[in-house]
C-alpha cells in the first residue's frame, strides 16, 4: 500500500529537464531531472474517481481481514490451548483459512482493477491526460 509507483510516467519535453510522474492511491508526485520530488495528496476526498476509492477501500479491507486471520491462525493452533477443544480449534483454523482467502481476493480485485484501469487510461487514443 505504500508504494509510490502504482502509476509511472514519464515526459521527455525539453533538452535539458525531463519529468517523472508517479502516483499511488493516496498521493500524486513530480520529479525532475535535477532530483527534486514534490509530491502532493488528493485535495479531496470528494473529487476523487470512484475506482480509487474502491481500490483505497478494498486494500484496508484486505489487510484487516489478513489481521484478524494471523490472530485467528494463532489462537487456533494445535499447540494453543485457548480455542478449547480439537473441534473447536479445527473450526478456528477453517475460520482463519477463510479470512485469509478473502484478504487475498480483496487485495487481488483492488490490484487487477487499478492495473486495468492505468493499461486501459494507456491503450486509450482518446485519452488526453499523461500516459
Amino acid at each position: 500500500m505504500p508504494t509510490n509507483y502504482w502509476a509511472y510516467s514519464e515526459v521527455d519535453s525539453l533538452v535539458l529537464t525531463s519529468g517523472h510522474y508517479f502516483s499511488n492511491l493516496w498521493k500524486d508526485c513530480l520529479s525532475d531531472s535535477t532530483g527534486v520530488t514534490d509530491c502532493k495528496e488528493f485535495p479531496s476526498l470528494l473529487a476523487l474517481q470512484t475506482y480509487i476509492h474502491l481500490c483505497r477501500s478494498l486494500v484496508i479491507t484486505s489487510i484487516i481481514l489478513g489481521f484478524f486471520g494471523s490472530v485467528l491462525a494463532l489462537v487456533g493452533m494445535k499447540c494453543t490451548k485457548l480455542g478449547g477443544s480439537e473441534i473447536l480449534n479445527a473450526r478456528i483454523t477453517f475460520a482463519a483459512g477463510m479470512n485469509y482467502l478473502l484478504s487475498g481476493l480483496c487485495g487481488m480485485l483492488a490490484y487487477s482493477w487499478y492495473a486495468h484501469k492505468v493499461i486501459s487510461e494507456f491503450m486509450d487514443p482518446n485519452y488526453k491526460a499523461k500516459k
